[in-house]
């Protein structure tokens, strides 16, 4: 019996009474996930992080985390991006989550198209694994890696190299047996037994008949190697050199399908894959990914640098200043800071929705890495109410903040008049 499956988006409400006709803003959950969230949450806000809110005592109002969650009751909850608004698509939203997620494993710009995406339309959990299997079948094409394992072992025959020093220590009556020790040319090696670990979660949790047709094919041919016992001692011995060059494209779902990869993987002995994004790190992902494929000649766009503090405290810098995106051309430098947040530009007496919090953030980065004097900008996705960059924001007549709408839809940044960024239009 396949678990039931619930489908919200970002700061969905959620409760275990009946609801008046579910929707991607509302839905009804079983009790046993209720109160499994909410001990999840705590977990989150113990490690710094904010999962959901108590909303009542009936209701519990989720973050802007996106991705799936299975409770050990087996219920399925997944959480796609509150985009476009009313009439939001689940079709759409699950295919700009996977555009996101893949984006950010940077995947070949060819397998990341939105064309690509709609040919399996199907939940976040069997996307990621649909991915992992196919590129576990090309891998295959291509063939495993082997590697030389020593062995040491005691048998009738002498082959490889004999070892003295335990075949002396024969007691009487085994020295007919020799102690000796070889090489044999195998698969067993970390790379390979992580792909067995993948595989075996992907045949144990896989819905979709096409996955599971897939998955026990390709576990016909892995028959023979064995399974990870040390997942995190494995992935730190995965090597990056040219021969294992054709492994690269694999490692990013093994590492989701494994839980280890980024931002937060819930653990646990679940029958699904539970997988949870930051929707703010994805979109920050997504544009700096779209900027440095449209980055003029001499440009060089630099993630989350770290070169100055806010302030010194008895000989010691305090605070470190940590933009999201700095652009630079020659002697020239622009800040950029990523903001997963509607604006609306026909609020104006509500000031459009910007945070005061933001501006006093972006005005310590003009002033310790622009020196104040340049212009930056605080980019926003685009929708329906914000489809046009604002009028410039000026501190003072030599530092200019700009806010700027990105077309999620469209893959485009929309540019400010006046604000002369070194990016293609």
């Amino acid at each position: 019996m396949k678990p039931e499956r619930i489908v919200v988006r970002e700061y969905a409400r959620l409760t275990t009474s009946p609801v008046a006709g579910p929707s991607l803003d509302e839905a009804r959950i079983s009790q046993t996930a209720f109160d499994w969230l909410c001990d999840l949450a705590a977990g989150f806000r113990r490690s710094g992080a904010q999962l959901l809110q108590v909303d009542g005592r009936q209701w519990l109002r989720l973050d802007s985390h996106v991705g799936v969650l299975e409770s050990p009751c087996g219920q399925v909850i997944e959480i796609l991006p509150k985009h476009h608004g009313e009439g939001d698509c689940e079709r759409s939203a699950r295919r700009l989550l996977c555009k996101l997620i893949a984006g950010s494993l940077e995947m070949p710009a060819r397998e990341a198209q939105e064309a690509g995406l709609q040919l399996f339309d199907a939940p976040l959990s069997e996307w990621v694994m649909r991915r992992f299997l196919l590129a576990l079948e090309h891998l295959l094409k291509r063939g495993l890696r082997y590697d030389y394992q020593r062995i040491e072992e005691e048998q009738r025959f002498l082959r490889g190299q004999l070892d003295v020093a335990k075949q002396m220590r024969q007691p009487p009556g085994r020295q007919h047996f020799f102690q000796i020790r070889h090489d044999r040319f195998l698969p067993d090696r970390p790379e390979n037994r992580l792909l067995q670990s993948a595989l075996a979660v992907v045949r144990q949790t896989a819905q979709d008949a096409d996955n599971w047709r897939l998955a026990h094919e390709l576990a016909g041919l892995l028959h023979d190697l064995p399974a990870s016992c040390d997942v995190a001692a494995d992935f730190h011995a995965w090597r990056d050199d040219r021969l294992m060059a054709h492994y690269q494209p694999i490692k990013p779902w093994c590492e989701l399908i494994l839980h280890r990869h980024m931002p937060k993987a819930v653990a646990g002995q679940y029958r699904g894959v539970s997988l949870l994004f930051p929707m703010e790190r994805l979109f920050e992902n997504h544009v700096a990914r779209w900027l440095r494929g449209r980055l003029l000649p001499g440009a060089k766009l630099r993630s989350q640098i770290k070169r100055h503090y806010l302030c010194t405290h008895d000989g010691q810098d305090m605070f470190q200043l940590q933009p999201d995106l700095l652009i630079e051309q020659g002697s020239n430098k622009w800040v950029l800071d990523t903001k997963w947040k509607r604006l609306n530009e026909g609020d104006r007496q509500g000031k459009y929705g910007l945070s005061q919090a933001d501006f006093y953030q972006l005005f310590a980065y003009g002033q310790r890495y622009l020196n104040g004097k340049g212009e930056m900008a605080l980019i926003y996705p685009a929708w329906r109410g914000f489809a046009a960059p604002l009028p410039a924001f000026e501190f003072d007549e030599r530092l200019r903040l700009f806010a700027l709408p990105f077309d999620m839809d469209g893959e485009g940044l929309r540019l400010a008049t006046g604000l002369a960024l070194p990016v293609q239009a």
